[in-house]
């Protein structure tokens, strides 16, 4: 549980990154910002480690944060 809780964690940093190179680049593809929202849709069970639980919390926060952000500015 703990190995597939920090791959989730991995997995959604590494579409904060690209996301954030895409908005530097001006573009940002919508099919970018679904996966991300699917990723953050499968909630994962506890990995057991509360430490590391809290970190996945910070991580799935932000991202939703991002991405209502971006989906405040297109509606604009």
């Amino acid at each position: 549980r703990r190995r597939r809780s920090a791959k989730r964690g991995q997995d959604l940093l590494d579409s904060l990154d690209r996301l954030k190179a895409a908005l530097l680049g001006g573009r940002v593809a919508p099919q970018e910002l679904r996966a991300i929202a699917g990723r953050l849709a499968e909630r994962a069970g506890s990995s057991g480690d509360p430490r590391l639980d809290g970190l996945m919390a910070e991580i799935e926060l932000r991202a939703a944060v991002e991405l209502a952000k971006l989906e405040a500015r297109r509606n604009l």
